[in-house]
């Protein structure tokens, strides 16, 4: 949930007493937010509930319901040497609430750093502001070199839908971003991939044409005209390139094999760009005019290639997996299994570089499951385990789900302090003089129990031969248990974050009009939650 602010919001008025401004908690609940005064709270579940006071603006956070909306955001400034540019880069985003850095990667060679950002939609966006701000006020783009090609101080910055967004919605992030920075910062930017204006510029290779040292002749040309700031020539900063674009899933499966060779041959018959035809002498087979003959690749949106690892001593079939709603994980790791053991050679593990969707794992879990003709109706981290097992995620380095998976590495502290109690702890807290929690969260507590019980039986009917012809019933409804479980378990901390704000706006003053009016507003949406 989102820690107290000390300022009142702007549809609040400043309130005053006669030692002066009387400062509030301006406290947000789920998507309203009310005000509570400094005291007014001293149950003992109050810190649980309300967090720490802080002293400046903080973004919007999804208090008393799960995060719903998640969206990554992946700015890549040209500094990748400088370690003080890149952290003063990286803080600036981290400081904001609510948007989570996921990861840093700096490459000297390249000059360039690729910053992970990932949270709810405004943070994130506000987080990528204040990165590209502080990249504008330390990067120098008239003295900087590196391999990777590069126009801008913060030369791209795509954001990607991971939970709950749609790709429409990234599109206007792309777009509010864009505004700000042309307006607010005063440099040229573009639009790229889905968020893109014209049809050429959706390939940034296009749009980025002549890199940073073409900006003088495009500042001048008419048809390079920017989507947002000026069309004119800023050399500290150069221009940038904003977008909405798909997950990339980068993605490596291992071979019991040293010989570098026989990963590159499937990693060129899986690639979408396929391969040339070659005989049994491995002879390139030409068409009548001597030009190639084409295989088509068997996966889209997938670019692979092969490598030997030598830390490792293994073969490696290597790919980004550009669009996971097109090309699955899984479904690579499977085919390239039987092309492996068509080679003589087996594959014995695979590993994900960097972090992976929620939902890319459960998938991955449900369809090894249902290959093992077991119920579908496990609990969320069952299903990732059953993932991890099945593709050998582990083999090179220890897959954490709640550092690799978008949806866990961005969750902060104990979001459920009541459901995560111990049951004795829980007995404890209710038997307590605290009002709260109270029958609501005992209501959902034993609504949770009896959703498992009913997801328990489900799973214990799967799988026995005697009942075959009502597995698919019995799963769904062990699904629907699991559903259930989850939105109760959450219920039972909400209930008593609901009942904490309705009791904290009620006591606010009211001996003014302007108290009565601040009262009144914070009771009406204390009450919506």
């Amino acid at each position: 949930m989102m820690p107290a602010q000390d300022v009142p919001g702007p549809d609040y008025p400043r309130l005053t007493s006669k030692h002066g401004p009387v400062y509030y908690y301006l406290c947000y609940l789920s998507d309203v937010s009310i005000l509570v005064p400094r005291g007014s709270l001293d149950e003992p579940l109050f810190p649980l509930y309300f967090g720490r006071c802080h002293h400046k603006p903080i973004q919007h956070k999804t208090a008393g319901k799960i995060m719903a909306k998640v969206v990554e955001c992946v700015p890549n400034i040209s500094e990748g040497r400088d370690q003080n540019i890149i952290d003063q880069c990286t803080s600036a985003a981290a400081t904001v609430d609510g948007c989570t850095l996921l990861d840093v990667d700096p490459g000297a060679d390249t000059n360039r750093t690729v910053i992970t950002l990932a949270g709810e939609p405004e943070a994130v966006l506000e987080g990528a502001f204040q990165l590209i701000a502080m990249s504008h006020k330390l990067i120098d783009m008239s003295k900087q070199t590196g391999a990777h090609p590069r126009a801008g101080a913060t030369d791209v910055c795509p954001f990607v839908p991971v939970s709950d967004m749609t790709m429409d919605e990234c599109v206007e992030l792309a777009k509010r971003l864009g505004k700000r920075v042309g307006d607010e910062l005063d440099v040229p930017v573009y639009l790229y991939e889905f968020a893109a204006s014209r049809p050429e510029w959706a390939n940034l290779a296009v749009v980025r044409k002549g890199e940073y040292e073409a900006l003088p002749q495009k500042m001048s040309d008419p048809d390079w005209k920017p989507d947002f700031g000026p069309h004119e020539f800023r050399p500290k900063f150069g221009a940038m390139h904003i977008s909405a674009r798909k997950f990339l899933i980068a993605y490596n499966i291992n071979l019991n094999s040293t010989f570098a060779r026989l990963a590159k041959d499937i990693a060129l018959k899986i690639r979408e760009q396929g391969s040339l035809l070659r005989d049994e002498k491995r002879q390139i087979v030409r068409n009548e005019k001597g030009k190639g003959k084409k295989v088509p690749g068997l996966f889209k949106a997938c670019k692979a290639a092969g490598w030997y690892l030598a830390d490792y001593h293994v073969a490696q079939v290597t790919m980004n997996l550009t669009d996971p709603d097109v090309t699955l994980a899984h479904h690579v790791f499977e085919k390239v299994r039987e092309l492996a053991q068509e080679q003589g050679t087996r594959v014995t593990g695979s590993e994900i570089v960097g972090l992976v969707p929620l939902e890319a794992m459960l998938e991955a879990g449900r369809y090894y499951l249902k290959k093992q003709k077991r119920s579908l109706a496990l609990h969320e981290r069952e299903i990732i385990q059953i993932a991890i097992q099945s593709m050998g995620l582990n083999e090179i380095s220890e897959f954490d789900m709640d550092k690799k998976i978008v949806e866990y590495a961005i969750q902060e502290g104990d979001t459920a302090p009541l459901a995560n109690m111990t049951l004795i702890g829980f007995n404890d807290e209710l038997a307590s003089e605290s009002p709260a929690p109270g029958g609501g969260s005992v209501a959902a507590l034993v609504g949770s129990l009896a959703a498992s019980l009913a997801a328990m039986v489900g799973n214990l009917t799967h799988g026995k031969f005697e009942y075959e012809d009502v597995w698919d019933e019995v799963e769904a409804s062990g699904i629907k248990g699991q559903e259930l479980k989850a939105r109760l378990l959450h219920a039972i901390d909400a209930d008593t974050f609901a009942f904490n704000a309705v009791m904290a706006a009620n006591r606010l003053p009211d001996k003014s009009d302007e108290q009565a009016a601040v009262k009144s507003k914070a009771v009406d949406d204390a009450n919506k939650t």
